[in-house]
């Protein structure tokens, strides 16, 4: 008997999307109907493209303030007494949500981002979401938004997240891994594409620099579907001066690639479609996240070193993904060049870093998702 989803993803950057959408896919791809709707759409006109704008202004030119901000609202562990909430964003989303239960007829309600967490929870505590509703929290570190005590399960990325979410909720809380499209599996440079185009970048890169060695690393730098990161030029210099070859990830930042383009030894890309090759060309990646190019690199066999971490959910998440096992986080005046000599041909440290990262990935969401919903029909069977 086929069961119906909602996925409630948001438009923060590109990784909710791509883990909501990943699982409608999985959902469809075994007879389950499963729509994806964005969140912010659901709160009053202007108000999700004000919140999106605002957050991205402020990760992009005041990092430090969106720090604060995080802390002030969402770490798990911060100084004791009253902190603001996002209830009275929550709130907002409410009624269109339940319009659009009422309109679909989901038998389980899945949130993707922190305030669709929010927002169900706070629904199903009051009884006015008569479906459940499992939060997949994408997050290495999972903080206060994904904690709501009305939800009926969460989904983590790592057993030491879903520990955390038992720990504060009481509630069920399991690890499936991160959510990954299975093309990453199954990474391959198609015809050496992105092995030519790297070839042809160093030999060019020659001409400015001091000879390149065939043992040169390939190390892509990731900085988010926005552009985002610290000081980005001078890491690749860095990099670039002990021997490797950074290829910049702009995202959808056009000025960013441009600005890119005139440090020589760096190989700046706008949005890349063909990611899985472009890692299987590669040697390690550089994260400052923890988000969704992370978990795919873990996918594609790719050794993912935390370095600058942004200010925030994103450097709670380096640390937690290195904390893990998954990862390394790189620290220090030699980082990360030399982590990622280290780490990019085949050696104890990288087998490590693969084996565990095979491991992490082992399951799928789709499951616990699945099981639900069939208890959930079983019940309503009962009860007819």
């Amino acid at each position: 008997m086929p069961h119906r989803f909602l996925l409630l993803s948001a438009s923060m950057g590109a990784g909710h999307d791509a883990v909501a959408h990943e699982l409608a896919h999985r959902l469809r791809a075994r007879g389950h109907p499963a729509v994806v709707r964005d969140i912010l759409g659901m709160l009053p006109a202007g108000s999700g493209r004000a919140l999106r704008t605002g957050y991205r202004g402020t990760v992009r030119h005041a990092p430090k303030l969106y720090g604060a901000v995080y802390a002030s609202f969402l770490a798990t562990a911060a100084a004791p007494g009253p902190r603001p909430s996002s209830a009275p964003l929550a709130a907002l989303a409410e009624r269109p949500l339940l319009r659009t239960v009422a309109e679909l007829r989901p038998d389980v309600v899945v949130p993707t981002f922190h305030l669709s967490a929010q927002v169900t929870g706070r629904l199903r505590a009051r009884g006015a979401l008569e479906v459940p509703a499992a939060v997949v929290v994408v997050d290495f570190a999972v903080h206060r938004g994904w904690l709501h005590p009305g939800n009926d399960l969460h989904l983590c990325v790592t057993e030491a997240a879903a520990a955390q979410v038992r720990s504060a909720l009481g509630g069920p809380a399991r690890s499936t891994g991160p959510v990954v499209p299975a093309r990453f599996f199954r990474a391959r440079d198609v015809e050496g594409r992105w092995r030519a185009l790297l070839d042809r970048h160093v030999a060019a890169a020659a001409q400015h620099t001091r000879p390149l060695s065939a043992e040169r690393p390939a190390v892509l730098m990731s900085t988010g579907a926005w552009g985002v990161g610290t000081r980005l030029m001078e890491t690749a210099r860095q990099l670039a001066d002990h021997g490797c070859v950074p290829v910049l990830l702009c995202g959808n930042d056009a000025r960013l690639r441009h600005r890119a383009t005139r440090h020589p030894g760096l190989l700046p890309l706008g949005w890349v479609t063909d990611l899985p090759g472009l890692m299987a060309a590669t040697h390690v990646l550089l994260d400052n996240a923890a988000g969704q190019t992370a978990a795919q690199a873990l996918a594609a066999g790719l050794p993912v070193v935390g370095h600058r971490p942004l200010p925030g959910h994103a450097e709670a998440g380096v640390r937690a993904m290195a904390q893990a096992g998954l990862s390394r986080y790189a620290a220090g005046a030699a980082e990360p060049a030399h982590s990622a000599h280290e780490l990019a041909f085949p050696g104890p440290a990288r087998a490590r870093l693969t084996a565990a990262a095979r491991a992490a990935l082992r399951g799928d969401p789709v499951d616990e998702l699945l099981e639900l919903a069939g208890r959930v029909v079983t019940a309503d069977s009962r009860t007819a």
